[in-house]
């Protein structure tokens, strides 16, 4: 009865091993419903309806804000509504947070890449075009790899320590909502002639969300790597040469740590879009390049969630 007993009274720390330790093991369940899903749905619903017509900024901006706040106000609802059922809320608060982590799933695409490479450009193309928003019709073996590596900094910030950063401010809700902000602006957050103001408050939102769990992102990643001083100096370099305010700090700590080069020109619905570079060294990355960046970032993530768990446990009293 005394560990049920402090399960249950602390439950966030609780909520967030477990998801935890549900995402290590199964990743994103395909044959199971997963919210992002439905998230995806209702905004296809508002787009087709809404990005028409006069004032698209100011719907664009209505549609992200009441998105956002209805998935947050949802889910907290919900729990309260589970407030007198102490397991099922235990239950049901792990499920949700699990779904909002995409860490293993992440390090499972970005692998397929490169052994997808090993059979053939064609096969490579194709496995990072699930997971990266460029075109990737054209690109050389190189630029298959790069995407890929790119992809898996920037969403261990997208896909697990924003999450987690939301979660601990706001629980569970938090989370719920930064992955309506960030399902938003990977539909819609586009400065294309079609999303370019229907868009703009989805991508704005979106900046101001990652801002700081970017930015511990890159930290972490340095601390998982090996930080030095010649590894700062590139951070502070390279990081904030990015079209994106946040995306480019985690790309530059795993740059650093690979003595890489990342960015560089991309299409994107068939324009070319130029991207800073990050990094000089233009060397050939491989498959053990890969090895180490999936290492580095379970590391960073393993560290933040600790951490974590470790601050509310803390708080909990």
């Amino acid at each position: 009865m005394e560990i049920i007993d402090a399960i249950f009274s602390h439950q966030l720390p609780v909520i967030l091993f477990l998801a935890w330790i549900l995402d290590l093991c199964f990743g994103d369940p395909e044959s199971l419903p997963h919210p992002v899903v439905y998230m995806g749905k209702w905004i296809s619903f508002g787009e087709k309806r809404l990005n028409r017509g006069d004032n698209r900024k100011l719907k664009g901006a209505l549609f992200a804000v009441i998105s956002i706040l209805g998935i947050g106000l949802l889910t907290w609802f919900i729990f309260k509504l589970l407030e007198p059922l102490p397991i099922l809320h235990l239950i049901i608060s792990s499920i949700l947070l699990f779904f909002c982590l995409a860490g293993h799933t992440l390090r499972k695409e970005v692998r397929m890449v490169f052994e997808a490479l090993e059979e053939g450009l064609d096969e490579g193309r194709r496995q990072v075009a699930r997971i990266v928003g460029r075109d990737t019709a054209q690109l050389t073996a190189q630029e298959v790899r790069t995407a890929a590596l790119e992809t898996l900094a920037e969403n261990l910030s997208d896909g697990v320590i924003a999450p987690l950063f939301w979660f601990v401010l706001l629980g569970v809700p938090g989370a719920m909502a930064y992955k309506m902000v960030n399902t938003l602006d990977s539909m819609i957050g586009y400065k294309n002639e079609k999303y370019k103001d229907f868009g703009c408050w989805a991508a704005h939102i979106d900046d101001v969300a990652n801002y700081i769990p970017a930015r511990l992102t890159a930290f972490l990643i340095l601390v998982a790597g090996g930080i030095n001083f010649k590894r700062i100096q590139f951070l502070m370099k390279y990081g904030s040469k990015h079209a994106s305010p946040n995306s480019g700090w985690p790309e530059a700590a795993l740059a650093s740590i690979l003595d890489c080069r990342f960015g560089g020109p991309h299409n994107y619905f068939g324009k070319e879009f130029y991207k800073p570079y990050i990094g000089d060294n233009p060397r050939q990355l491989n498959i053990e390049d890969m090895s180490k960046s999936i290492r580095v970032c379970l590391t960073a993530e393993s560290i933040s969630m600790l951490l974590s768990i470790i601050d509310l446990f803390f708080v909990s009293f």
